[in-house]
């Protein structure tokens, strides 16, 4: 398996470099323009990744993502969501990029293999971004107010949790 791992980017560039010199373009210059362009998006998504990832580690570290664990147990164990996957329960609706860093730490905790590590991926499989995708699509058609659309949102999402972790334990 590694060995495939290993050889799929210079593949994927072969490939890609093939295609451009099938169609008579300069392949050079198209990955220059297209690594210039990943990189212009990199800037605008990087910042804010940051402080995302650095207000998940300062709950985590201040004991406030602990205790919300703890207050929320009994919540968790009565509908079948591990406890664990708090942190990635209260993350996930806020930030993709900080609910993908808080679920990878959760697997490599209790293991890809673990009840824990079942119930994280297929959480993050099957849960949105909210108030992202909620402020990202309003913004952009103009819409000022969201009337019900966030607490649907935030029960589908609610939905979503409660399904992966009932998916992980009967499948698994």
């Amino acid at each position: 398996m590694a060995a495939i791992i290993d050889l799929l980017i210079p593949a994927l560039l072969a490939v890609l470099c093939c295609a451009a010199l099938a169609g008579r373009r300069d392949a050079y210059t198209l990955l220059i323009t297209g690594a210039g362009e990943g990189l212009s998006l990199l800037k605008t998504i990087f910042p804010p990744l940051v402080i995302l990832l650095a207000m998940v580690e300062l709950l985590q570290a201040s004991g406030a993502m602990t205790m919300l664990t703890q207050v929320l147990s009994p919540v968790c164990r009565l509908t079948g969501i591990p406890p664990e996957v708090v942190p990635l329960v209260v993350i996930r609706p806020i930030s993709g990029s900080a609910a993908l860093a808080v679920g990878g730490s959760l697997i490599a905790r209790y293991g890809v293999d673990s009840l824990v590590g079942r119930t994280t991926a297929i959480l993050l499989g099957s849960t949105e971004t909210t108030f992202y995708t909620v402020s990202v699509y309003f913004g952009a058609a103009g819409i000022k107010r969201t009337r019900y659309t966030i607490p649907a949102a935030l029960i589908a999402d609610f939905t979503g949790f409660l399904m992966a972790s009932f998916t992980a334990r009967a499948f698994f």
